[in-house]
């Protein structure tokens, strides 16, 4: 039998003629598709199968898919699109500041999700190839008493302490750190958030520059690492040494 380079999708939806429906329809679209109704059964395929895109609804049972979410970034570049009800504006503002890739709202097009994911596919690829982060080659960058360790997306300090980075939050600091000295506006911040099918604001950014804060235990009022240029934007305000 021939080797395939199917891509691998988790479907995660606790109502069983949406679950269904979602399969056969990626099945038809070949992609092996693994099915979980709940929170249990999609951290159990999570760590059991190779998968390379979620499709969570956010409300199912046990953990929310937003819990879930936070989880499976903190371990794992997988592509994330979550699904919303129509009128869940804070549950899409809150998934995407977790680590989501992308969301759609219910009631969907079928087609339009095959197109989603298929993009995201591309962009999995894509920043999963350490030469396409905003680093290049690079493999730590050293700031005060951390080392950013680009391949991870983690944070060390000198004491052994460990934060992970959501993808937004990797991606916004990288920028950060390559125009190091330099006052960047919110709008220069999200022109260099690539490869994503979401359009971050202004209160997203200031969302995770108040996150990345809080891991690095950076006092806002007398910065050591991002300092905020009031009207305009965030500077990053240490030496950074690349490795």
């Amino acid at each position: 039998m021939e080797a395939t380079n199917q891509s691998a999708l988790l479907i995660v939806e606790d109502e069983p003629a949406s679950l269904n429906l979602l399969a056969s329809y990626f099945t038809a679209e070949n992609y092996i598709v693994y099915k979980a109704s709940s929170s249990n059964q999609a951290e159990k395929l999570f760590s059991e199968k190779a998968i390379d895109i979620i499709l969570m609804d956010i409300k199912i049972p046990g953990r929310t898919g937003l819990e879930l979410t936070r989880e499976f970034r903190s371990r794992s570049g997988v592509g994330i699109i979550l699904v919303t009800q129509k009128n869940d504006d804070i549950d899409k503002i809150v998934g995407l500041e977790l680590g989501a890739d992308d969301y759609v709202t219910k009631p969907y097009n079928p087609r339009e999700l095959t197109v989603r994911v298929r993009n995201l596919l591309e962009r999995v690829k894509y920043r999963s190839n350490p030469g396409n982060s905003n680093f290049g080659d690079v493999k730590t960058a050293q700031f005060g008493d951390w080392t950013l360790f680009t391949g991870k997306r983690v944070l060390r300090n000198e004491a052994g302490d460990e934060a992970r980075l959501t993808e937004g939050e990797f991606q916004l600091i990288s920028t950060l750190m390559q125009y190091a000295g330099t006052v960047l506006n919110r709008d220069q911040i999200m022109n260099h958030m690539k490869h994503r099918d979401w359009f971050p604001t202004d209160r997203t950014i200031d969302v995770m520059i108040a996150r990345i804060r809080k891991k690095l235990g950076d006092d806002r009022t007398n910065p050591k690492y991002i300092n905020t240029a009031h009207g305009t934007g965030y500077i990053f305000v240490a030496d950074v040494v690349y490795c």
